[in-house]
């Protein structure tokens, strides 16, 4: 890639594609707060992905429970129940440091997504954990979000990628597993077979 073609300045950036009109769909649906609308998007999503920053870089996490688990508390507030995952921590580790986030909602079949951005702190209340037990199982923390904006995104993105069509699902067989991945990268001190064949009993286990 040529660096003559590169875009290093902002007034080059705003040459090439211009600015959104202060009033402008793009512009005027952003608020401050979770509106009665886009607090329908939260209450009937499955699945969001939570971006955070740090020391060490960038991480984003997938999120996904029960529509409906990122609890809106009121119109500046929502609240995500930490599930098990990998204990990385790489999204908590950052929060802790660096309390910025950004979450983006999906909903199966619809185009349009919710986007949030804002503060995030953690905590361990035992009453507020409780209140998201799931299969008996209770989060080892909650992830409260202040809204500082909020906004829908354009199906533009969705639309092309066409991606809620069932046709266009791609099989697993298509894909490595996580087996021949893991036994490729430990150099066959893991046996891939073994690793894929008690998978369904280990994500039973752990999924909460």
């Amino acid at each position: 890639m040529s660096e003559l073609h590169s875009i290093t300045t902002i007034e080059r950036l705003e040459a090439i594609y211009g600015h959104p009109a202060p009033d402008g769909p793009a512009m005027v649906k952003e608020l401050d707060h979770i509106s009665e609308h886009y607090r329908r998007f939260i209450e009937v999503s499955p699945f969001m992905v939570m971006a955070t920053a740090g020391p060490e870089g960038l991480d984003c996490s997938p999120r996904g429970d029960p529509p409906g688990f990122v609890r809106v508390v009121d119109a500046k507030t929502v609240m995500i129940p930490d599930r098990r995952g990998n204990n990385r921590v790489d999204s908590l580790r950052n929060i802790v440091r660096d309390g910025r986030v950004a979450l983006l909602f999906l909903i199966p079949g619809i185009g349009g997504t919710l986007r949030i951005n804002g503060r995030a702190k953690l905590s361990t209340d035992p009453d507020l954990c409780a209140s998201f037990e799931m299969e008996g199982k209770l989060p080892r923390s909650i992830i409260v979000v202040t809204a500082e904006r909020v906004y829908t995104q354009c199906p533009k993105a969705l639309v092309r990628s066409d991606l809620w069509n069932p046709e266009r699902h791609v099989p697993k067989s298509a894909l490595p597993s996580g087996g021949e991945i893991m036994q490729a990268i430990t150099k066959g001190k893991i046996d891939g077979k073994q690793y894929d064949a008690a998978y369904p009993a280990r994500l039973k286990e752990s999924i909460y």
